[in-house]
């Protein structure tokens, strides 16, 4: 085998960690980026928790209106019973009828309020459905991405592993140099020079110097002689047939 293939050969798992790398990425965000399409969800809730709980103040505080009121009346009565002028009589009889009206208004106020509930109790019961279906599209979702991402994980290491026995067969110092320098500017680093003498990474047409370098390099590598870095003129890539 020649440096080149060797080379080729090394770039070929550095393309799969390069793309298990990017995947363990991505996958956390699209986690995240499906946990905040529960966000709405949860606040329409809290909402509708909220709705009813107002709905509920309402009921206990028109309630203790109505207590106070109903306890007024009994003071009121109390005392007229002891009066024995009519006079004060008929004037704790109008207080009491003023008092009696406010009742009646606070516990048809208190009714209305309790017509509220149900609908404010519905409110909770859709927004619960609706976030309980959700929620278990998320978790199902999740899942999926926290077993591809432990998949991913372990592909990783295999791959890494499998990296440093290529590189170890990368025969040549001055190409694993290169190939590591490059690396963190261009993807792929080694590409083929098509026929037409064209950089398959670039897309830029080669001198023929270049060229005739590259098949150099073929017949030294079939012959086991050293082979050489040709790189292209633009963008820098090792290229070989």
């Amino acid at each position: 085998m020649t440096v080149i293939d060797s080379l080729v050969e090394l770039q070929e798992v550095d393309g799969r960690i390069r793309e298990l790398e990017m995947e363990l990425k991505d996958l956390p965000r699209r986690k995240a980026v499906e946990k905040a399409k529960l966000s709405g969800v949860n606040a329409d809730l809290a909402a509708a928790k909220a709705n009813k709980e107002y709905a509920e103040g309402r009921v206990k505080g028109y309630e203790s209106d109505a207590e106070s009121l109903k306890e007024r009346i009994r003071q009121l009565k109390s005392t007229q019973a002891g009066l024995k002028s009519n006079k004060e009589y008929q004037q704790y009889s109008v207080q009491i009828d003023l008092v009696s009206h406010d009742l009646e208004a606070a516990e048809n106020n208190q009714l209305a309020a309790m017509d509220d509930l149900p609908s404010a109790q519905k409110r909770i019961d859709d927004a619960q459905s609706k976030l309980d279906a959700e929620q278990g599209q998320v978790d199902e979702f999740c899942r999926e991405m926290d077993e591809r991402i432990a998949a991913a994980s372990a592909d990783l290491e295999v791959a890494k592993a499998e990296r440093v026995e290529k590189l170890k067969a990368v025969s040549d110092p001055q190409f694993i140099r290169y190939y590591e320098r490059l690396k963190q500017k261009r993807w792929p680093v080694v590409v083929p020079l098509t026929h037409d003498g064209v950089c398959d990474g670039c897309h830029l047409v080669q001198p023929p110097s270049v060229a005739q370098l590259v098949d150099a390099n073929e017949k030294n590598g079939e012959a086991g002689k050293g082979q050489r870095v040709v790189a292209c003129t633009m963008c820098g890539r090792i290229l070989y047939r």
